[in-house]
């Protein structure tokens, strides 16, 4: 890019206007002191090959996608990451020099990266993890947790046909559990993760009971409105080591604003006092 245009970036998604994303990439450009810029992008599904097409035009160097586009945009990109086939959807994009749109998937590390700085002690081969929900981030997190070494997942989803494609898609080592006996797998599990958005405010609770909880389990939640989840709360109470959500929007964030602003960004207490503001 030419030294006399500001870099650019940004989020699209629809809706977007919820995304705490600007808010830590501006903060982390201060703190940097680089020139740029990272705005929220409304842009509705049908319309999205033709954005991306006028971006590098107008000065990006990358952007973030989430909601509704994270799995379409593989189909547009030129260059798709291994991780973000695997996963089947991608959230990170470069506008390369040589005009190639570069699509990857950051949300796994960012998950590993925020059990990792917020429980040290963690140690992923330790027993099976069981996993609620089979959507895209359920995907991200099961790449994950095997690539650390998880011996076994156990997988429960409301729509057991969902979970099942997962286990087509990982192999052998993810087991299927129905969900009315989500809460029983947990009485085996090391690592508890909620993938869904059960629980997340104007959602409904999430009502697997939680009797059956090892007590020094990891549980972890990628809800992050409220931070403190029920889940998280009882799992506390019950002495568990509990680990929020924000994190893993934090740390999915490091590798994009490296790529296209050039320095490598911390995730620490200003950095999420800055998401949350």
């Amino acid at each position: 890019m030419s030294e006399h245009r500001i870099p650019l970036a940004g989020v699209i998604g629809a809706p977007v206007a919820h995304s705490k994303s600007p808010q830590l990439h501006q903060h982390w450009l201060k703190v940097h002191g680089l020139r740029g810029y990272y705005i929220p992008m409304h842009v509705e599904a049908e319309d999205l090959a033709q954005a991306l097409g006028a971006m590098p035009r107008m000065g990006f160097v990358g952007a973030n996608v989430t909601v509704p586009h994270k799995e379409r945009i593989l189909e547009i990109a030129d260059i798709v990451t291994d991780r973000a086939s695997l996963i089947g959807a991608a959230n990170t994009l470069i506008f390369r020099e040589d005009g190639k749109l570069h699509a990857d998937n950051t949300d796994g590390y960012g998950f590993i990266q925020n059990l990792r700085q917020s429980a040290p002690e963690w140690d992923p081969t330790a027993g099976p993890a069981a996993v609620l929900g089979a959507g895209g981030a359920a995907r991200a997190v099961i790449s994950a947790l095997l690539d650390e070494g998880v011996p076994e997942i156990l997988l429960s989803n409301r729509t057991r046909v969902r979970a099942e494609a997962l286990r087509d898609a990982f192999g052998q080592r993810v087991v299927v559990v129905d969900w009315v006996q989500a809460g029983n797998m947990l009485e085996d599990a090391a690592t508890v993760v909620n993938t869904t958005s059960l629980g997340m405010l104007g959602q409904p609770p999430l009502r697997v009971p939680l009797d059956g909880l090892q007590r020094q389990a990891l549980v972890t939640d990628l809800v992050y409105t409220p931070l403190k989840t029920r889940l998280l709360a009882e799992a506390e109470d019950l002495g568990c080591i509990t680990v929020d959500g924000l994190g893993m929007l934090l740390h999915q964030a490091v590798p994009g604003f490296e790529r296209w602003f050039g320095e490598r960004p911390v995730v620490d207490s200003a950095a999420r006092a800055a998401a949350l503001r």
